[in-house]
C-alpha cells in the first residue's frame, strides 16, 4: 500500500484489495482523491451497481462510526480501470482510504496492509463472498477481513489474517489502542469439515452388476449412466457413489473451496472443503446454472461446484437437450470457458457424472407391467438424449426392479468401508501412473499401462467394424478394463480378455437401455 500527500488541499491515499474474477481473485488498487470544490462522492473506474452504491454506505459507516466525513469532493478510482468491479468487498478498503486521504488516518498504519469487508449503514464490518480467491490474489501481507471470514481467509496460508467486527475496532486495531479480533483457527477444526452423510452401501440390496459399476466409476472417475424403472435403487446408488471416494489431494481441496468460495456457498467450519462434493441439480436447472455464468457476475454453475466429486444428473431425458450438450466440451477437457461481452472466464469443471434416467416416459418399458408408451414416444424420449454425449459415458448399465423375496429375504451386502478401501488401493496405482485417476490416462500414458494383446486387438477391432464403439470409446473400454484390472489386484500392463469384455458389457448400447429399437 502506498499513500502520499500532495501540497494543498488536495489529498490522495491508495489501498490495496481485491475483486473477483470468474472462481479467482484479481488485485485492486483503490484510490481516494479528496479536494476542494462541492460536496460528492464519485466512484469510477467500471463498478456494477453494488459498488457504485458503496458512496451511501461508506458515508453512512463513517458517520456511524463517530467520525468526520470530508465535507469536501471525494473521488475513488478503482484501478486497474479496465477491469469490471463487482459486489460489496470494495467499501471497507474505500472507507479507509478517505480518511487517510482526509488526514484522520496515518498512511503508515496502513502500510503494507489489504482491506476485503462489506460494510453496513452502522459501521460493521460484514463478509463476502469469494474471500479465499480474494485473498491468494493478495501480495503476501497482511489482509484485514470480517470475523466470520477470518477462518476462511486463513487456509491460503501466506497472509497474515486479521479481522475486526466494526470500522471503529478497524482503526482502533491500527491504531494499537485495541486489539484484533480472534476468530477460529482452521487448523483447529480441520476434521470438523465432515462430509454429508451419503448413506451406506450396504442399504443397497441385490443389484450386484451395479454395485460393481459403482465401485468401478469411483474407482476410475468412470462416468455412469443407469437406466430403469423407478424404484430400482438408481437413485440409492448414485448417493452411495460419493462415499466411495478417497479424500481429496491438498490442491484440489483448495481448488474445490476456492470455487464454492467464489459462488458464495456455505463452507465447512475449518473453510476447507476436504471431502468430495456431491451436486445433484434439479432437471430443470437452466444453461447458466448448470455450466455457468451471469449477466454481471460470470458466477461458477454446478459442473464446477462438482468439480473434484460427483454430479448426479437424474431424470437425465428431462434435462433440456441443449443444457445436457453443453457438457460435452467440459467432460473432455475438465474446464468449461464462457465467453460474454464482458469478458471470459475459465472455470475448473473436473467431475464425475453420475446419470439416472427411466427407459421411457412412464418408466415401465422392459418390465413386466404393460408400457403404455409407443414407438415414436419413446424414439423421441430417445432423441433428448445426443449420442455425442451418451459416448462419453463410460458405464451405461440397465437396472431392474429387484424380486420381493429378494428385498425381504436377503443377506448383508458389502458396507461403504469395504468398497472404499479397494477404491483407495486402485485410486493409488493411478497415481503411481501419474494421474490422478484412470480416466485421465490418455496417449503415451494408455498405451504404457493398458496394453492390448493380439485377442484383445481383434476383440476391439470388431467392435469398431460392427459400429458397437467408437475410437473415442475404445479408448474409454481400455481405461475401464485398467480399473477392473486394478481392482482386481492385476497391476501387469497388459489387459487381460476378461477385464475388456466385461468394460465393454458394462457399456451397453443406448437404444438396448432406453427400449428403442436401433
Amino acid at each position: 500500500m502506498v499513500s502520499l500527500s500532495i501540497p494543498g488541499e488536495a489529498m490522495l491515499a491508495s489501498i490495496s484489495s481485491s475483486v473477483l474474477r470468474g472462481v479467482d481473485g484479481v488485485p485492486v488498487t483503490v484510490e481516494v482523491h479528496v479536494a476542494g470544490g462541492l460536496p460528492a462522492f464519485t466512484v469510477v473506474g467500471l463498478p456494477d451497481a453494488a459498488c457504485r452504491e458503496a458512496r451511501d454506505r461508506v458515508r453512512a459507516a463513517v458517520l456511524s462510526s463517530g467520525l468526520r466525513w470530508p465535507q469536501q469532493r471525494i473521488t475513488v478510482n478503482l484501478a486497474p480501470s479496465g477491469l469490471p468491479k463487482a459486489g460489496s468487498g470494495l467499501d471497507l478498503p474505500m472507507a479507509i482510504g478517505v480518511l487517510v486521504a482526509s488526514g484522520l488516518l496515518d498512511s503508515q498504519r496502513v502500510a503494507d496492509v489489504a482491506f476485503l469487508g462489506e460494510l453496513g449503514l452502522g459501521g460493521a464490518v460484514r463478509p463476502v463472498a469469494g474471500i479465499v480467491p480474494l485473498v491468494e490474489a493478495l501480495a503476501e501481507r497482511t489482509v484485514v477481513v470480517a470475523p466470520r471470514c477470518q477462518a476462511e481467509a486463513s487456509i491460503v496460508g501466506r497472509h497474515c489474517v486479521r479481522a475486526a467486527p466494526t470500522l471503529a475496532g478497524v482503526l482502533a486495531a491500527l491504531e494499537g489502542s485495541a486489539p484484533w479480533a480472534v476468530g477460529p483457527s482452521p487448523l483447529d477444526r480441520a476434521d470438523s469439515a465432515a462430509p454429508i452423510s451419503s448413506g451406506d452401501l450396504a442399504d443397497v440390496r441385490g443389484q450386484p452388476l451395479a454395485r460393481r459399476a459403482v465401485e468401478v466409476a469411483a474407482a476410475g472417475g468412470h462416468h455412469l449412466f443407469l437406466v430403469g424403472p423407478p424404484g430400482a435403487g438408481k437413485t440409492m446408488l448414485a448417493q452411495r457413489l460419493v462415499g466411495l471416494l478417497p479424500l481429496l489431494e491438498p490442491s484440489v481441496a483448495l481448488e474445490t473451496t476456492k470455487i464454492h468460495s467464489a459462488a458464495g456457498e456455505r463452507l465447512p467450519i475449518g473453510g476447507l472443503i476436504s471431502w468430495a462434493p456431491f451436486r445433484a441439480p434439479h432437471h430443470g436447472a437452466s444453461m447458466a446454472a448448470l455450466v455457468g455464468g451471469g449477466s454481471s457476475w460470470l458466477r461458477p454453475g454446478e459442473i464446477s461446484l462438482a468439480s473434484g466429486g460427483v454430479l448426479f444428473l437424474d431424470e437425465l431425458a428431462e434435462f433440456t437437450p441443449a443444457v445436457l450438450d453443453a457438457l460435452r466440451q467440459p467432460l473432455e477437457e475438465g474446464r468449461i470457458r464462457l465467453a460474454r461481452a464482458s469478458g471470459s472466464v475459465s472455470f475448473p469443471a473436473r467431475f464425475l457424472l453420475v446419470a439416472a434416467s427411466n427407459p421411457c416416459p412412464c418408466g415401465n418399458a422392459g418390465t413386466p407391467q404393460p408400457c403404455r408408451c409407443s414407438v415414436a414416444i419413446r424414439r423421441r424420449y430417445r432423441r433428448r438424449l445426443s449420442a455425442p454425449l451418451l459416448d462419453r459415458f463410460d458405464l451405461r448399465l440397465g437396472v431392474q426392479r429387484l424380486d420381493p423375496e429378494r428385498l425381504t429375504i436377503g443377506g448383508p451386502e458389502e458396507s461403504s468401508e469395504v468398497v472404499a478401501a479397494r477404491v483407495a488401493a486402485a485410486r493409488e496405482l493411478a497415481r503411481h501412473r501419474g494421474v490422478g485417476a484412470n480416466r485421465d490416462l490418455a496417449g503415451a500414458l494408455l498405451e504404457r499401462h493398458a496394453v492390448l494383446g493380439s485377442s484383445g486387438r481383434a476383440l476391439l477391432t470388431d467392435a469398431l467394424r460392427q459400429q458397437r464403439l467408437t475410437a473415442r470409446g475404445v479408448d474409454r473400454v481400455r481405461r475401464v478394463a485398467r480399473t477392473l484390472a486394478d481392482l482386481a489386484g492385476d497391476a501387469g500392463a497388459e489387459l487381460r480378455d476378461e477385464h475388456l469384455s466385461l468394460a465393454m458389457y458394462l457399456r451397453a448400447e443406448p437404444e438396448a437401455l432406453l427400449g428403442v429399437e436401433p
